[in-house]
């Protein structure tokens, strides 16, 4: 079956940077669009970045654009989430998602990936 495992979460100050990976297994990656989606407390699970089944086109939330960076190894079944200059209002669990698709483009919207995984938390301190 499809598993999603992501990691690289924990506690950073602010203006620091992590890096989070997300491990695919049980499916053919490279048909695979993905993304990132973080939900904080009480809110919903909103949109961060996402990337093509080729990594060739990217997609990005205006409140996370020049400080994350997205990018996917499709030799490694990885796709990865570069976050620079945090903060406090980045902390979230961030989940990886992904959605077979025949197309090469991105998908912003949460209920257009059937496959999540469990999330990484992120914590960002003032």
């Amino acid at each position: 079956q499809v598993q999603l495992v992501e990691s690289g979460g924990g506690l950073v100050q602010a203006g620091g940077s992590l890096r989070l990976s997300c491990a695919a297994s049980g499916l053919s990656f490279s048909h695979y669009a993905m993304a990132w989606f973080l939900q904080a407390p009480g809110k919903e699970r909103a949109f961060v970045a996402a990337i093509s089944r080729s990594g060739g086109t990217t997609n990005y939330a205006d409140s996370v654009k020049g400080r994350f960076t997205i990018s996917r190894d499709n030799a490694k079944n990885t796709v990865d989430l570069q976050m620079n200059s945090l903060e406090p209002e980045d902390t979230a669990v961030y989940y990886c998602a992904g959605r077979l698709t025949s197309y090469s483009r991105t998908y912003n919207q949460r209920d257009e990936y059937n496959y999540w995984g469990q999330g990484t938390q992120v914590t960002v301190s003032s």
